[in-house]
């Protein structure tokens, strides 16, 4: 559940610019309808939602075949922007986007692991977002105002039923793959799970099952937060003072988690933000405290707080093993995917033990399954900054056999 885009100013890696031949260049967000009166979404809660308008963007071309796409997944905070330089950024009403690649950009272009001179790429962003898929911000036709806190609460299922729309509608009937770190690594094991005889390989990354105790927990606090902010008024600060102050905490929290004590110590350690030793008063003195609020800071400028909420509940929620009656071993029964499992060792919001786990209880079903544990320093983090690991392991992947 990273940040990307402010790892993206934190990464020593020079980003190719958009006439790179390693880039995929400009690109623009698409928007479509998915799901209308006539045909609305139905949602694991029981309720359905209409009009649902999903915003996503392709790189690369689909062959004659319609065999080479992939899905990728973005985390909590993403967008369908994974790669590239955005050309209607300013349109969107996002111009942070305008100097700065796709949150995966290292990832995914022309010769990179994602090769979208073999592959069609397909990302979209999830239902309950605010980056151009229907979401709290987004108007009720019913009310004709922001839906608030009337949104109906969402699932990862929700959101692979809405994906599978896309996929459809692109006239796909089987994805080569789907791929996603974090909470896009349990949209591609639903998807792997809903849709087995629609996808030929899953790339689940940084993620596992489902969300460790631990990562309930900072969850709980962060929605208290927001909850609890002043200007939060039962989720209808639409047109008014928004929940900043309690955004931000539950960023500061979220960030924590995204991190390893390794990580910290190496970026921060104890230093005081003038050098010279304690400042003796209650302000920012720590430089890790400067680091935070600069993080939640940006953070809330580009950021629902509703949004927040239902993604984080969503995260909550998903168990893989709840398709096999509460049994691990039962739910993977379904998976007819070939299947690569990645974890990183400094992880404690997804740790390899659940990731490790998950690999075991296919293996005893006898599915073709490969995992990886990556030696790393960086946290939940590393999927967005081990890019030279984790793009070895998945080229390997993408260009094995099927046998």
């Amino acid at each position: 559940m990273s940040d990307p885009l402010n790892l993206l100013n934190e990464k020593s890696a020079k980003y190719s610019g958009p006439d790179s031949s390693r880039s995929v260049g400009w690109v623009v967000s698409r928007s479509v309808l998915l799901a209308d009166e006539e045909n609305p979404l139905p949602l694991d809660c029981g309720k359905t939602i209409a009009p649902v308008y999903v915003e996503y963007e392709v790189y690369g071309e689909l062959n004659e075949a319609k065999d080479n796409a992939i899905l990728i997944f973005h985390a909590l905070s993403g967008d369908a922007h994974v790669a590239g330089w955005s050309k209607n950024a300013d349109q969107l009403g996002r111009p942070w986007l305008k100097n700065r690649p796709g949150w995966w950009d290292d990832m995914v272009g022309p010769g990179k692991a994602f090769d979208t001179k073999k592959f069609f790429i397909i990302c979209s962003n999830i239902l309950g977002s605010c980056y151009g898929t229907t979401g709290p911000a987004s108007i009720d036709p019913v009310t004709g105002r922001p839906y608030g806190l009337g949104f109906p609460v969402i699932t990862v299922g929700d959101w692979v039923r809405l994906q599978e729309r896309l996929v459809t509608y692109l006239g796909i009937k089987r994805l080569y793959a789907v791929a996603g770190g974090s909470i896009g690594g349990q949209q591609a094991l639903e998807w792997a799970l809903a849709y087995p005889d629609r996808v030929e390989r899953a790339l689940i990354i940084a993620s596992s099952p489902r969300l460790s105790d631990q990562g309930l927990s900072f969850n709980v606090i962060a929605r208290y937060a927001i909850r609890t902010d002043p200007n939060f008024h039962s989720g209808d600060y639409y047109g008014g003072s928004t929940p900043d102050r309690g955004l931000s905490v539950a960023r500061m929290l979220g960030h924590i988690t995204y991190l390893s004590e390794i990580s910290m110590q190496n970026k921060f350690g104890r230093k005081f933000c003038n050098g010279a030793g304690p400042g003796y008063h209650l302000g920012v003195d720590f430089e890790v405290e400067g680091y935070l609020r600069h993080q939640s800071e940006s953070f809330v400028e580009r950021f629902d707080a509703n949004s927040y909420l239902f993604i984080t509940r969503a995260a909550d929620y998903y168990d893989a093993s709840l398709r096999g009656d509460g049994n691990l071993d039962q739910a993977c029964q379904s998976i007819q995917c070939r299947t690569l499992l990645v974890s990183f060792s400094s992880d404690w919001l997804y740790p390899p033990e659940h990731m490790k786990e998950l690999a075991l209880a296919m293996s005893r079903n006898r599915k073709h399954v490969s995992y990886v544990n990556i030696p790393s320093s960086y946290g939940h983090d590393a999927f967005l900054l081990e890019v030279d690991r984790l793009s070895h392991v998945v080229k390997s992947f993408l260009e094995g056999g099927t046998e």
